[in-house]
């Protein structure tokens, strides 16, 4: 299967958990599917959405940090706002693959439309590339660094969170698809025990270049 396989970079991300509103604010270890089809939405300029084109990924960082960051709480009263300083946990130097099955995307990531980020305003991303590739369907291959629907049965194990598809274009925001997912965090360079890839118990594409397992979605 032809795919546009594009890799982005960043200095930090951070994706928020959906049930922390207030306090220290923790950060899932790989983005939720909101936040891949809000790059493509960015890339292209239009609402992207699982409808229009299946898309998997593989995101990878290096450590995570804590981060002290100032917050403004505002009053019902016009002007008026209190400072406060909260804990924020970040990702430090995240990549992300993504495989796009429209492989119109290899020209929108190319010359994106708007800004690319990986979690906040602040949390700039950049192409390093973006290429045709060939992904083959195999068996029992090693997967990580993504999110699975929790109803596949492949012998997949690890945090479930309740996460969106993406979110509509109306203001404000809906999330829309929300369903669980396994959130399994990896390692492939195998430094780290605590976070080997798992093995995947049927077919699944194969990026032979990383030899790692691409589960699509949409």
């Amino acid at each position: 299967m032809q795919v546009a396989r594009i890799q982005i970079q960043g200095w930090t991300a951070s994706f928020r958990y959906p049930a922390f509103i207030s306090g220290f604010q923790p950060t899932l270890p790989v983005p939720p599917l909101s936040t891949i089809y809000g790059l493509l939405s960015a890339a292209k300029g239009e609402l992207v959405t699982p409808n229009e084109t299946k898309v998997g990924f593989v995101f990878l960082s290096e450590t995570k940090a804590v981060d002290l960051e100032t917050i403004y709480e505002l009053h019902d009263t016009p002007l008026r706002a209190n400072t406060n300083v909260v804990k924020r946990e970040f990702l430090y130097n995240p990549q992300l693959y993504l495989y796009v099955e429209d492989i119109s995307f290899l020209e929108h990531f190319r010359t994106p439309f708007y800004p690319l980020l990986l979690g906040r305003s602040t949390e700039l991303a950049m192409v390093v590339k973006s290429e045709l590739f060939d992904l083959e369907e195999l068996e029992d291959l090693r997967v990580g660094g993504s999110v699975f629907p929790f109803d596949i049965k492949k012998g997949l194990s690890g945090t479930i969170q309740a996460l969106a598809t993406h979110f509509s274009d109306e203001i404000p925001r809906r999330a829309v698809g929300t369903k669980p997912f396994y959130v399994i965090e990896t390692d492939f360079s195998g430094k780290s025990i605590n976070k080997r890839p798992q093995k995947y118990n049927g077919k699944i594409f194969h990026d032979a270049e990383y030899k790692w397992g691409v589960y699509l979605h949409g």
